[in-house]
């Protein structure tokens, strides 16, 4: 299989889809792989690199007319030209919070397999994993910034000192996410308090975390209690494939304290956050109601480094198959099929249809 890896352009993008360690496990398997010149830039890795990894460095042109693309984020505007019907895309899509995206891959009858609905017999999503627990982690970090007078925030410290209380961190979603954000939190010494749907995991987080954090069912009128004592919300909820739902209405941000935070991690699926937009790192926050709003949707690549290396640790192994048998990997690996979202001008991801109002086909019956 002849493999492209272009470098990222989407704004503020640093990460790199695969690093050397990765591209030299390719090659010894047989396969051909093309680097993009200076893909690996922004992520602290070198041409020379890879190089010596065994791959060759081309135009973006040349990486996007390999057989097999591997990405990190979606295909932007700029790059819908490349698509085509031979072309296997192999990436993170979140194609319900984008139908221009859904519509142009439809429109090339390429093959695109997301990242983010590669799903493992227990539900785990694992090619998402990585990087719920970097934006996880990072809601805390960010937000304990922007809490910060001259960020905008109320000039909160999350820990507080002693004699002073410690800020108050309201988690939505007990998944990876949430998880991580509240690890964060409890580690800088802040209330904590988590929200999800699921009673057996808010008993397993309850355990987990040894009863240091308050665990409360995801309810309205719980959300509206929380978010009122609130001094950072995170939003960490995620429906496989689908848009979030609004947990977190306008008319709450009322009840908010003024200068609190928002940061919604699951804006890449629609945010569940009423008020909440797509972000750049570059202007990363607005303000709504006197609340900070922080909408990044590639929190990870503000820390490509890491980020790139967590990647390539969790996508290479489905990589290697999908290089191996093309299409036929996506039949022999149950894990691997339902990451197939377009394939031939058909959508196969019923989540998605159903937010544009597109027919879908099962996975399995393209073949």
């Amino acid at each position: 299989m002849i493999i492209g890896i272009p470098k990222e352009i989407k704004p503020q993008e640093n990460r790199v889809a695969m690093t050397p360690g990765g591209v030299a496990s390719l090659v010894r398997a047989g396969h051909e792989v093309l680097v993009e010149d200076g893909a690996g830039a922004g992520s602290g890795l070198t041409n020379d690199e890879y190089v010596k990894a065994g791959a060759k460095l081309v135009t973006a042109a040349q990486a996007w007319g390999a057989k097999m693309v591997i990405k990190v984020k979606e295909p932007i505007a700029a790059e819908y030209p490349y698509l085509r019907p031979d072309l296997l895309l192999f990436t993170y899509l979140h194609l319900a919070a984008d139908e221009p995206q859904t519509r142009a891959l439809l429109a090339s009858k390429c093959t695109a397999v997301a990242y983010e609905t590669v799903q493992l017999p227990d539900g785990s999503l694992p090619l998402l994993t990585p990087m719920s627990e970097v934006a996880g982690r990072m809601a805390t970090q960010v937000g304990a910034h922007y809490l910060e007078k001259y960020q905008g925030g109320r000039g909160v410290l999350l820990g507080g000192v002693p004699g002073v209380a410690p800020g108050n961190v309201v988690v939505l979603g007990g998944g990876v996410v949430g998880t991580n954000a509240a690890k964060m939190a409890l580690g800088l010494g802040a209330n904590v308090t988590l929200l999800d749907v699921s009673h057996k995991r808010l008993q397993y987080l309850d355990d987990v975390f040894g009863g240091r954090l308050t665990t409360i069912t995801s309810t309205e009128p719980n959300i509206w209690d929380a978010v009122a004592k609130a001094d950072l919300v995170v939003g960490g909820v995620l429906i496989v494939g689908a848009k979030a739902p609004k947990l977190v209405t306008r008319e709450m941000l009322k009840v908010m304290k003024e200068g609190s935070v928002i940061v919604d991690v699951s804006v890449d699926q629609g945010g569940c956050v009423e008020t909440i937009k797509a972000t750049t790192h570059k202007d990363p926050t607005y303000v709504v109601d006197g609340v900070v709003h922080y909408g990044v949707a590639n929190m990870p690549g503000a820390v490509p480094r890491t980020s790139t290396f967590a990647l390539t640790n969790q996508t290479l192994p489905y990589a290697m198959k999908l290089a191996a048998k093309g299409l036929d990997a996506l039949q022999d690996d149950a894990s691997l099929l339902p990451g197939l979202n377009v394939h031939n001008g058909l959508l196969t991801c019923k989540a998605v249809g159903e937010a544009f109002n597109i027919a879908t086909v099962a996975p399995a019956d393209v073949f």
